[in-house]
């Protein structure tokens, strides 16, 4: 399968780089091909064209992101403790790689409308894994009972998202994961968090 040959995440990374630091429309493939140290007509062995760079590149690092996710909150045992996870991991996950930060955050927002639906189809595995940790903490009372679940993911979701698209536009200047603490702590209040189960 192409997907596990190693230029093919040559080719992912190379693009990261590329298309962060020239911006999507700039990010010739040519450009993206130097980067990977490959010929360009190699990089029509795996991919279409450069949209398809772009989808795939957010399929492989988002569906790496979900399993890392998905294995760390595995060993948690309430909601609360899970959200946790799940908000940290997210910030770790940006600040690691600022070029991938500047490409989910900027460049990926910046594409035609068929570009952005498939992107939403990517995400649609992340927002699932919110959704389940907003169902359990409405079923172990963590959360209250009448709390609308889509509206709580759009909140959780929203607000990561939008803090982290404030970090990169702002330059990386402020501590991304020391804001981890006080947005899981805003979240659960808004989900109704059940101080008496506690």
């Amino acid at each position: 399968m192409k997907k596990n040959k190693p230029k093919y995440r040559q080719i992912i990374d190379a693009a990261v780089i590329v298309i962060a630091e020239n911006g999507y429309h700039q990010a010739q493939v040519s450009k993206i091909a130097k980067q990977a140290g490959v010929a360009d007509g190699t990089i029509y062995l795996y991919f279409r064209n450069k949209e398809d760079i772009l989808i795939s590149l957010f399929q492989e690092k988002m569906g790496n992101f979900i399993e890392i996710i998905e294995g760390k909150i595995a060993g948690k045992t309430t909601a609360v403790e899970k959200l946790l996870m799940l908000v940290e991991s997210h910030l770790e996950w940006v600040a690691e790689d600022q070029h991938l930060a500047i490409v989910t955050q900027l460049e990926l927002r910046q594409s035609n409308k068929e570009l952005r639906q498939k992107i939403n189809g990517v995400l649609k595995g992340y927002l699932k894994l919110i959704d389940k940790i907003v169902i359990e903490g409405i079923e172990t009372k963590e959360f209250r009972s009448d709390l609308n679940v889509r509206l709580a993911r759009q909140m959780i979701f929203g607000t990561i998202d939008e803090t982290v698209t404030t970090w990169v536009m702002r330059d990386t200047k402020f501590n991304l994961l020391e804001l981890a603490e006080p947005m899981h702590r805003m979240l659960v209040n808004g989900c109704g968090y059940q101080t008496t189960n506690n």
